[in-house]
């Protein structure tokens, strides 16, 4: 809900107490103390850079609102969240200062009125020149800022400078502390405290004088500590050089034998190379020899791999002739191989023609013997009936077995159908049984699942219940497990209304109706079994039937639909504790409707999820007089406010259930068991009768099968002869048919003999053709033998000369084997040569086309410093042989050991150290020149610092220390260091006493109360106040109480009014309404 702006008035220095976010329909009315009128903005004494005016557009709590403070003293006045922090952060956001600076948040974007998407401060400081107007646009979305200056846009930079230029300064706590930022004032140390005084009234150069001091003592110390480093290291360099003064004399005398050595192993490559390059010649000198020899041996070789040749060429030509006949030779054979063919199923045809005359033959033979059979079989038969008795009467026999078997049946069929009975009577009593077993069991599931929960959330109350199970017989009373597992819910959607309405605490403790069993308890879970548990008393008289002091059908029309209690089942020592302790029996549990019943008349919302009722809603707690409630997904708690007397309720959203919503109906469960046990009672008596019918079935089947077996003798007896009849009759038919079926055996046997003949007609022919193949076929046979025999006598001549050009060959692989060897031997010779070559010049460090060095030819090169006291010897006059210069090498290597535990590197550190030792004489003289310039630097800035310092000081002291004696107390501020050398460590200490009985102790955090580091922090602001030229200081939160006290008349009291029950602003004047309180103060008597 917009709400129109309202013009309120505000004092240059803020002083204020806490602010909190409101409603956005927050508005600010104000007046002023004083009863005259305030005089126009034109004739204020402010003062440059005083705040003349503060605009606010969807800021925090604000809508729309104008704040026009005084030239002097301002506070600002009003109950707890009705918005006076907020013009304190409109100050300083205004300001260019940074949201940190408050303590609050973070973001600026987070300063805007909720559900806003723009807000804007806009702020007036006055100027001799002209009024400076900053105005600053906040974007939540963005989280940025736009800025400009008298209307015209411009950049956060520019506004810091003209602010700072204003000697405004919202970041330093001596001139802005807002009311996040007090208990941080107390914290300064005290070098903070000086550096925040010093920007804050100090002259401008002072605080810079004091950097420059750091600075310089800082480099002063290092300038001390690096002479003194240097002259220490030099001191050990000349010490260490005069040590090792003798070891570089020795060193020398080592280094001539050494390069004697070097000598040495400088010519001996020249030697080795000399001794294989002759080796090289010699070895060359063969190589030319062999491979003359293998030129001859291949030279010999040609003769003879021609004729091989020419007989590989009349080898392939007889193999091509021979591979011609053997294929004539296959396609001979095929064709005879065909002939066979066509032969060989001739006598297959008169085969299968001379058999299938068989079988006409021994068909007819059987079919002969078969009637012979029948014949026979008839005249048996017809003896048979001849001399077969006269039927007798049997039918009376065979219808009294009938009536027997009849009778027997019917009792038989009546004791199935009891048989089935039973049985149907069992398998539904069997069905049952399984059904309440599984009821069972899912119970059982249900109340581990409880415990599961129990155990891995608090193991302790799990161990405890596992242990007052085994236990019950200790204690004299009934003690229940915790009230999570002996609660059942009616509903398990309801269980998140009773798990936020009782405490987890409770939830898991233990219910005990006596005393004496909970003590019994406690001391063995507790002390003996160091096991954390909670336990609870049931009251003594039942609380469990307590009505609610309302009936539920009146809370019917607000949505209720229930009362806690009635959500769930409960022993009654655990109903009887929740009602007493936690009033279940009045708390009632609503729906949506009810929700939304009492959203829809909300006023105002406070942003810790508190609300402010009226209406509809407030009309619903009025008429109810409830004090907790429950909507579907949220708890409304009642409460009526000590300074107002207002009804404010709290709501908070339900969390979601976690042990209750496993249901377990105990009572349900023991039915169940009762149940079952019926059930097995009934089915032993349906299977003890079960027994007896199947024993008297056992004895009917008996007797059935007895008296169908008479029967059937009987039955058989009287049908015999009509059965003879029929096989006789049967019989003759088959006889008939079997004479009618004949065969002509002459007649086959005629064609069968026909048709062989044929077939042997062609067989013939097949026979002469067959023969003309074979001649073909040895023919060509002869001409492929002799073609063979000529080829092998080829072969024999090419084996022989291969043999001889093998034997050629091997010899002449020998010679070129040798050959090869010879001529790896110079290459390897030839490669040792190059490698001698190249390690002789690399060790005389001569090039390709260099000679032996002229200081190697002539003597060895001088060592400097006049160290070489040795004839000089030359290159030529050393040893010509390896085993002379090893025997040299050898002997001055000796020598050169003789000088046993001198290092390489003595005498480079010993000329390095000479040459540092000079350059840190130099550096030294220089360092100490710029020592003694820093250290009258420091001098001269530390007295143009630290006496207005002290002057500053001093004043500070006497105005803070006046204002504590006007309360009857002491107070006081000094200038604290523990080395005036040390710069950095300079501080302001403030110290206080309040009461006559104690001594004066320094502000600190902790040793003070939270009223005296208030009291102590605006009085040392004050006392800053008066020696600034700042244009004024915020300070909130100050705690002011509103005594009749009398006030300065150049001071401004702003009054700010918020709440739900404010008038709208076009409703009142605020002239209207001073005007009318004068006229009453002077209307009333005295």
């Amino acid at each position: 809900m917009a709400t129109p702006s309202r013009k309120t008035s505000t004092p240059s220095s803020l002083p204020s107490k806490r602010a909190l976010p409101r409603d956005p329909s927050s508005e600010v009315p104000s007046k002023r103390r004083s009863s005259a009128p305030p005089p126009l903005p034109s004739s204020r004494p402010f003062v440059e850079g005083s705040i003349v005016r503060i605009v606010m557009e969807n800021f925090l709590t604000y809508d729309v609102c104008e704040v026009s403070p005084g030239p002097h003293l301002n506070m600002i006045i009003g109950a707890n969240g009705t918005g006076k922090s907020s013009i304190v952060c409109a100050i300083c956001l205004g300001l260019a200062g940074k949201p940190a600076f408050m303590g609050r948040a973070d973001k600026v974007g987070f300063f805007v009125k909720r559900g806003c998407s723009k807000g804007m401060v806009e702020i007036e400081l006055f100027r001799n020149s002209g009024n400076l107007i900053i105005t600053r646009e906040i974007d939540v979305a963005k989280n940025q800022s736009s800025w400009f200056i008298n209307k015209k846009s411009t950049t956060q930079k520019v506004v810091e400078e003209q602010v700072a230029a204003l000697n405004i300064q919202v970041g330093n706590l001596c001139q802005f502390l807002p009311q996040d930022k007090v208990g941080e004032f107390a914290k300064l140390s005290k070098i903070e405290l000086l550096e925040a005084t010093e920007k804050s009234i100090g002259p401008p150069e002072m605080h810079r004088y004091h950097c420059e001091l750091k600075n310089f003592r800082e480099k002063e110390k290092q300038l001390e500590t690096s002479c003194k480093e240097k002259t220490e290291y030099l001191e050990k360099m000349i010490q260490r050089n005069e040590r090792y003064k003798q070891d570089v004399e020795r060193f020398y005398e080592r280094k001539r034998h050494l390069d004697l050595i070097e000598m040495l192993e400088a010519k001996r490559p020249w030697v080795e190379y000399e001794n294989v390059r002759q080796e090289y010649e010699g070895v060359k000198l063969a190589r030319d020899r062999a491979k003359e020899e293998v030129r001859k041996l291949k030279e010999g070789q040609i003769p003879m791999t021609r004729r091989i040749e020419e007989i590989k060429r009349q080898r392939y030509s007889l193999e091509a002739r021979i591979k011609e006949k053997a294929t004539d030779i296959k396609e001979t054979s095929q064709k005879c191989k065909q002939k066979q063919d066509i032969i060989e199923r001739k006598d297959k045809q008169i085969e299968e023609l001379q058999q299938a005359l068989t079988v006409k033959q021994n068909e007819e033979h059987d079919r002969q013997r078969r009637i012979s059979n029948t014949r026979k079989m008839i005249e048996d038969l017809q003896n048979e009936l001849k001399s077969a008795e006269n039927c007798e009467n049997l039918q009376p026999q065979i219808d009294a077995i009938t009536n027997d078997l009849r009778r027997v049946q019917d009792e038989k069929a009546s004791c199935e159908g009891e048989v089935f009975d039973k049985r149907g009577e069992k398998e539904s009593l069997e069905k049952e049984k399984k059904s309440v077993g599984d009821n069972i069991v899912r119970f059982d599931n249900l109340m581990n699942q409880k415990e599961d929960k129990l155990r891995q959330r608090y193991r302790d109350t799990y161990d405890a219940v596992l242990w007052l199970r085994n236990n019950r017989d200790k204690f004299k009373q009934r003690v229940c497990e915790p009230i999570m597992l002996t609660i059942n819910m009616k509903d398990n959607k309801n269980a998140k209304y009773i798990e936020n309405h009782i405490s987890s605490n409770d939830l898991r403790a233990f219910v005990f109706e006596s005393q004496e069993d909970m003590e019994v308890f406690l001391k063995e879970i507790r002390d003996n079994k160091k096991l954390r548990v909670n336990a609870v008393i049931a009251p003594k008289s039942s609380y469990a039937d307590k009505a609610p002091s309302r009936s539920l059908n009146d809370l019917k029309q607000y949505g209720f639909f229930s009362y806690l209690r009635e959500l769930f089942d409960a022993p009654d020592p655990v109903m009887s504790f929740l009602c007493c302790n936690y009033h279940i029996h009045e708390v009632p549990v609503g729906t949506e409707r009810t929700r939304e019943k009492i959203e829809r008349t909300i006023n105002f919302w406070i942003e810790a999820s508190h609300t402010s009722i009226g209406g509809e809603a407030a009309e619903v707690i009025q008429e109810t007089q409830l004090k907790q409630m429950y909507t579907a997904e949220e708890k409304y708690v009642v409460k009526t406010s000590f300074y107002s007397n207002k009804v404010i309720s709290s709501n908070t959203s339900l969390k979601v259930a976690q042990f209750l919503t496993v249901t377990v109906d105990r009572e349900q469960r023991r039915h169940l068991e009762e149940q079952l046990k019926e059930i097995n009672r009934k089915l032993q008596a349906v299977e003890a009768g079960l027994i007896a019918l199947y024993e008297r079935n056992k004895h009917l089947e008996h007797k059935d099968n007895e008296l169908r077996q008479k029967k059937k003798e009987l039955l058989e007896r009287k049908t015999k002869k009509r059965q003879l009849e029929q096989k006789i009759s049967s019989k003759l038919g088959s006889l008939k048919l079997m004479e009618q079926d004949t065969c002509n055996l002459e007649e086959e046997e005629r064609k069968a003999s026909t048709k062989i003949k044929e077939i042997n007609v062609q067989k013939a022919k097949l026979v002469t053709e067959l023969t003309n193949f074979v001649k073909i076929c040895t023919s060509l046979h002869i001409e492929k033998v002799d073609l063979i025999l000529q080829n092998t006598t080829v072969i024999s001549e090419k084996n022989k000369l291969e043999s001889d050009y093998m034997a050629a060959s091997s010899q002449l692989r020998l010679t070129e084997q040798h050959f090869i060897e010879l001529d790896e031997s110079r290459q390897r010779l030839l490669q040792k040569c190059k490698e001698l070559m190249r390690r002789a010049r690399q060790v005389c460090n001569l090039g390709a086309e260099q000679t032996v060095p002229e200081e190697y030819q002539t003597q060895v090169p001088t060592i400097p410093n006049g160290h070489n006291s040795s004839p000089p010897m030359a290159f030529q006059d050393l040893p010509n042989t390896l085993d002379e210069i090893d025997a040299l090498l050898t002997e001055e290597r000796s020598r050169a050991s003789c000088f046993t535990g001198l290092n390489p590197t003595i005498v480079e550190e010993y000329t390095k150290r000479e040459e540092e030792i000079e350059q840190l004489t130099e550096e030294l003289k220089i360092k100490k020149v710029e020592l003694d310039t820093y250290r009258e630097n420091i001098s001269q800035v530390k007295e143009r610092w630290l006496n207005p310092l002290k002057e500053l000081v001093e004043k500070i002291n006497e105005k803070f220390s006046n204002f504590f004696s006007s309360m009857q107390c002491a107070g006081e501020v000094d200038l604290h260091t523990e080395n005036e050398e040390d710069y950095d460590k300079y501080g302001i200490r403030i110290r206080v006493k309040f009461r006559s009985s104690t001594q004066l102790h320094e502000l600190t955090p902790h040793h003070q109360s939270g009223g005296e580091r208030s009291v102590s922090t605006m009085l040392y602001l004050m006392a800053l106040q008066e020696l600034n030229r700042c244009p004024f200081r915020v300070v909130d939160e100050i705690n002011q109480l509103l005594q009749n006290l009398p006030y300065s008349e150049k001071m401004t009291v702003l009054f700010v009014y918020n709440g739900p029950h404010m008038l709208e602003p076009n409703r009142w004047n605020l002239k209207a309404f001073q005007r009318r309180r004068r006229r009453i103060m002077f209307t009333q008597p005295q």
